[in-house]
């Protein structure tokens, strides 16, 4: 086929469950491509000889390799392709923001300038992953020869889970150290269901078990073990602790009850199944009317769970515009189709409560945006005079996370920055004490999930070559 040809092939659209249905369950909302529809997608891409997209994949994936062996129908090939570089791409395929990394770079997308005409990247990973998922026996994993040389990670989110994964592969002894009771870390407890079913991460975390991966739960290092005893354990430690440390308001009724950090809100509903009480342990409030402080991913999520745990209201209060909202715009466009409302260019500067001490409401400030900040977003500034009350029973902060400081505080030579992320050589990840590494939110702040997993990969090589001497 000419690429004129292919350039005439319009995206093909994902199905998906229709809005009125999906705020009634936790189902999936995207149901994926059917191989016919994965075929026809893969056909628009053209094959580009310098594929800028794999330049912005933070795993280097061969992108146009396995989008073309999709298209020739060989998808034994294309799974082979993707997982030479990914271990997890039923999540990334999922949760990535693709549309800012790979698919801005699609020469596609470039030709007929709009990204949303890009090749669907992120929507043939999650094919091919799932594809695998339910056709492939095959053990596409080479295990290296046995080295005798022990690792411990301690966290199990994306990066941590991507150096387990590759020093097994390696042929190093991997423990993975948990403080929740099930792995996973923001994956499992962060994401909802509707967006990445917990089943997926399960079987990831499964497969790495079948590598020979060992995990220990509700294992809090900093308090269960110290990194001192890890690191006189094993011949290399990886801190992968993620950013657990919620960020609040800081203004007067923050303390009433009904406010929620968006961290706790999406860990009742999503980690202990608080949204099928109660034939779940975990309560949570509900309420007609839901109030969602921040505009990023996590906002969104909260958002819509509060939609399908019966807020009839469930409000987007962000202090910039559209424009600067940082959430992926996949995840506005479903918010919005389940009609979530968005209060923009507002700002919260005080919670009600009634006499029992429950909100009852929240009071924000209209802003307009001045000149950019050092974000390069228009910097949002209050209009004097213009406070108005949102009546509201819950009120949820997702503005963002830090660094849990448990693990900082009780290992003072780790060396932290300004923002209480650590300190590490870039090209290594290793931290201010040899044979300790580093990545992932812990050192990024809040990132993406394929940030973390590069930066799980550039630590896994990095610690194989520190086992084996040789490092430089």
């Amino acid at each position: 086929m000419k690429n004129k040809e292919r350039l005439l092939i319009d995206p093909v659209k994902m199905p998906e469950q229709e809005p009125e249905t999906r705020i009634h369950n936790q189902k999936e909302v995207p149901l994926g491509f059917s191989l016919d529809q994965a075929k026809r997608e893969a056909l628009r891409c053209l094959q580009c000889k310098n594929p800028k997209c794999v330049e912005d994949c933070p795993v280097n994936i061969d992108i146009p390799r396995f989008i073309g062996q999709i298209a020739e129908g060989d998808i034994t090939a294309a799974v082979r392709t993707v997982k030479e570089k990914n271990v997890f791409p039923s999540i990334c395929g999922r949760v990535c923001p693709q549309e800012e990394q790979c698919q801005s770079r699609c020469t596609v997308g470039k030709i007929h300038k709009d990204v949303d005409k890009s090749v669907g990247i992120g929507r043939l990973e999650r094919f091919v992953a799932d594809w695998d998922r339910a056709h492939y026996t095959e053990n596409t994993v080479r295990v290296e020869t046995k080295t005798g040389k022990k690792a411990a990670v301690v966290g199990s989110g994306p990066a941590g889970l991507t150096v387990a994964g590759d020093l097994a592969k390696k042929g190093h002894s991997v423990t993975v150290y948990e403080a929740l009771h099930k792995p996973g870390g923001v994956l499992i407890y962060g994401i909802p269901e509707f967006r990445l079913p917990k089943a997926i991460v399960q079987q990831e975390v499964e497969n790495l078990e079948k590598l020979g991966v060992q995990f220990r739960y509700n294992a809090i290092i900093g308090n269960t073990f110290t990194l001192q005893e890890l690191r006189d354990e094993y011949d290399t430690v990886f801190i992968g602790t993620g950013a657990g440390l919620p960020r609040f308001l800081n203004v007067p009724g923050e303390n009433l009850l009904g406010v929620y950090s968006a961290n706790e809100y999406l860990t009742r509903a999503n980690l202990m199944r608080a949204y099928d009480f109660p034939n779940s342990d975990t309560p949570i409030l509900r309420d007609e009317r839901v109030v969602i402080v921040g505009g990023g991913n996590v906002a969104m999520d909260a958002a819509r769970t509060a939609r399908r745990l019966g807020a009839e209201h469930s409000m987007i209060v962000y202090r910039r515009s559209l424009d600067e909202l940082p959430a992926r715009k996949e995840e506005v466009h479903h918010a919005k189709e389940e009609g979530i409302e968005f209060h923009l260019l507002r700002n919260p500067v005080e919670i009600f409560g009634d006499e029992q001490g429950w909100v009852t409401g929240i009071q924000v400030i209209k802003m307009q945006l001045g000149e950019p900040d050092e974000s390069g977003r228009r910097r949002p500034i209050p209009i004097p005079d213009s406070e108005y009350k949102i009546d509201c029973g819950i009120v949820i902060v997702a503005i963002g996370n830090r660094p849990n400081p448990l693990l900082l505080k009780e290992t003072p030579e780790l060396q932290v920055r300004d923002k209480g992320t650590l300190q590490i050589t870039p090209e290594t990840g290793e931290t201010s004490i040899p044979g300790v590494f580093s990545g992932g939110d812990i050192v990024q702040g809040a990132a993406t999930v394929i940030l973390a997993m590069g930066d799980g990969r550039k630590a896994a090589e990095a610690m194989h070559r520190y086992m084996t001497g040789e490092q430089e």
